[in-house]
């Protein structure tokens, strides 16, 4: 008998989409269900997740694992016959997980910092997220992936957040391509793994998504 493997996930989480792309890394064929947060959160994400009670939360055989950069760790160490997510050198996976960590401290809240707020607060919010994606552009330097040769752990957990960049210059109104002309080639390199281009969201309908976000919860 199999793995019984059921990812719970909102379509539009740059989070869930860590656990999509390193589920089809390893090949690990998985029940997805849908939560829809605009209507609120099921009873069974409440029992899975009660301390944190949000997506993603990936439940094997029975048993949830929640919070998006354990539950990739925890893939790669349990399907490690393929793909290797995590660096093999203990320095470089520090080193990563410190990345890691930065990116889930500083790019959402940011991002929404700069959403919610207007005038000065917006402008300050604007200049924080590109400073941000600028420092991510200067640590992967002339690589073309940040685990060197190899797509891994950072690469994994940072491109998910590409399908919101279209987003973030709408509403920022400055473009990634001018301010990290580096960091978007290593996008388009992302996007060359079939893992990657069938996993992630369309930009536009991203953008619409926050557009339905602020009429259901009265921003404007």
């Amino acid at each position: 008998m199999g793995d019984e493997v059921v990812l719970l996930d909102t379509w539009a989480s740059m989070f869930g989409k860590r656990i999509r792309i390193a589920l089809a890394e390893k090949g690990v064929k998985y029940e997805c269900k849908e939560e829809n947060l605009l209507i609120g959160k099921s009873p069974f994400l409440l029992q899975m997740n009660p301390i944190h009670k949000k997506v993603p939360v990936l439940i094997h055989n029975g048993k949830p694992i929640c919070e998006s950069a354990i539950i990739v760790q925890y893939i790669d160490e349990v399907w490690n016959h393929k793909a290797p997510i995590m660096p093999s050198d203990p320095y470089q996976r520090a080193h990563a997980r410190f990345w890691v960590d930065y990116i889930d401290k500083k790019i959402y809240d940011t991002w929404r910092k700069m959403w919610l707020s207007k005038g000065d607060e917006h402008e300050a919010g604007k200049k924080e997220l590109i400073s941000i994606f600028k420092l991510l552009e200067e640590t992967l330097g002339d690589k073309p992936f940040y685990g060197g040769e190899t797509f891994g752990f950072l690469d994994l957990c940072l491109i998910p957040f590409c399908s919101w960049f279209y987003t973030y210059e709408t509403f920022g109104n400055f473009k990634m391509e001018a301010e990290c002309p580096n960091l978007m080639a290593w996008v388009k390199k992302c996007m060359e793994r079939e893992t990657v281009s069938k996993t992630l969201p369309d930009e536009k309908r991203v953008y619409n998504h926050v557009l339905a976000m602020q009429k259901a919860f009265g921003v404007e």
